[in-house]
């Protein structure tokens, strides 16, 4: 079996996507006998776990280690969601990974998330690592990821999303998120406003309790940024190659980890330079140049989306936005649109290959009911590349596309690489 039969041997083996619960999964990974021998770090968080998670493999790589990293979704292929000193994985190297957990489940009922994450992690155990980074996929206490004991958790910022599994409220999602938290480990919280209930669960069971504001903070000018921690300061940072004012949130607590692992995952100030410098991760308000200029950006719910907004409102003059939207029916749609609509002047949407995404014809019906949208800007393609496409050719030189709502929407329009656009104008 190739990766591809073992992704959909994956996907037949549980009657639901998402099954909470973290039994099962605890079940499998005590009989693969993890000891891992090198510091394992976990990020739990609404938005900013991707960022925060390559921020880090970039300082920890450029200061010699060599790291492993697992996020997910992935953007085009599923390799993606493994990375070994900074590349994707292999698919051949993660087949006899996935045969250990096969012999391993003794028929336990797996999901496709559960399986795949035991895989990958199985894989990060035996690479010879200096530094494991793994991301939370949905909540925290609950999650796959969670049968680890980490050495030290990150927490970004928390809002609404995946209510239905989580929550109805920023406490109740952040009680989940913080179940990542390990007694006398520290919890590094990068919200500047976090839920009480992180506060409380880190309290109850003895964290080490890092906290935005209290125990590290972070200021700067347009030209450079200064962060101060317990007992460690940088002064005068080229601010991230990750693009947006959320960005420092995210390096902010990046850095309060590592002066946290000191003794374990020591860093210089010049690898810390270097790697804030240096990091790269697709699709995270990532600007390609171009005419019209594009935005690629993996905002999929209101509180990400806002952060785009001011992004995009900061970036300067732009005569027309073209927006490439598609994303999941579960999400807050309404929020997201009336947030984008003071910028977008033509809307480009777009099916989505999944079950759980909003048809074209959904999205259009919801936008041309809101405010101040015109609706002869509203067009539905069938594909995110279609969309993509028809935004290019109606757009002008001097404007700008953002391609936003879904990983899958990004992914679809990167899978034959980046996009380089020249609009049909400049050919006249």
């Amino acid at each position: 079996m190739n990766l591809n039969d073992w992704l959909s041997h994956c996907e037949k083996l549980h009657p639901q996507n998402i099954a909470m619960g973290l039994e099962r999964v605890q079940q499998v990974a005590q009989r693969l006998d993890w000891h891992w021998a090198c510091p394992v770090v976990t990020v739990a968080g609404t938005n900013g776990k991707g960022s925060t998670c390559a921020m880090i493999e970039a300082v920890c790589r450029q200061s010699g280690y060599r790291t492993g990293v697992y996020t997910s979704p992935h953007l085009v292929h599923f390799e993606e969601r493994c990375r070994i000193q900074g590349q994707s994985v292999l698919a051949q190297d993660l087949v006899p990974h996935f045969e250990r957990v096969e012999q391993a489940r003794l028929g336990e009922a797996l999901t496709y998330f559960e399986f795949t994450t035991l895989a990958i992690m199985d894989l990060l155990r035996h690479s010879d690592l200096d530094v494991v980074v793994l991301e939370v996929g949905l909540g925290g206490r609950l999650d796959a990821v969670n049968v680890v004991d980490a050495d030290a958790a990150v927490v970004t910022c928390i809002d609404l999303d995946h209510t239905e599994w989580l929550g109805p409220d920023r406490e109740s999602i952040g009680h989940e998120k913080v179940g990542i938290a390990r007694a006398g480990r520290p919890l590094i919280v990068s919200d500047p406003m976090p839920p009480a209930s992180v506060l409380a669960h880190a309290q109850a069971i003895g964290a080490d309790l890092w906290l935005h504001g209290r125990d590290f903070h972070f200021s700067g000018d347009r030209q450079q940024w200064h962060w101060i921690g317990r007992e460690r300061r940088y002064h005068g940072l080229a601010y991230p190659a990750l693009r947006g004012a959320n960005q420092l949130l995210n390096a902010s607590g990046a850095l309060a980890l590592f002066e946290a692992l000191r003794q374990r995952l020591p860093v210089t100030a010049q690898s810390v330079r270097n790697g804030l410098a240096l990091v790269e991760l697709t699709g995270r308000f990532q600007t390609l140049a171009g005419q019209p200029t594009l935005v690629l950006d993996v905002a999929h719910n209101p509180h990400s989306v806002a952060a785009l907004f001011q992004n995009l409102d900061a970036m300067g003059f732009y005569p027309q936005t073209h927006a490439v939207f598609g994303a999941m029916a579960d999400k807050d749609l309404t929020a997201m649109m009336v947030r984008m609509g003071p910028l977008v002047t033509h809307w480009h949407v777009c099916d989505l290959p999944s079950s759980r995404a909003a048809k074209a014809e959904q999205l259009v019906n919801q936008l041309k009911g809101q405010r101040g949208v015109d609706a002869k800007q509203v067009f539905a393609h069938a594909s995110p590349a279609q969309a993509l496409a028809a935004a290019q050719a109606s757009a002008d030189p001097t404007d700008r596309i953002v391609v936003f709502g879904s990983f899958l929407t990004v992914g679809g329009v990167i899978e034959n690489g980046l996009p380089s656009l020249n609009a049909p104008h400049l050919n006249n």
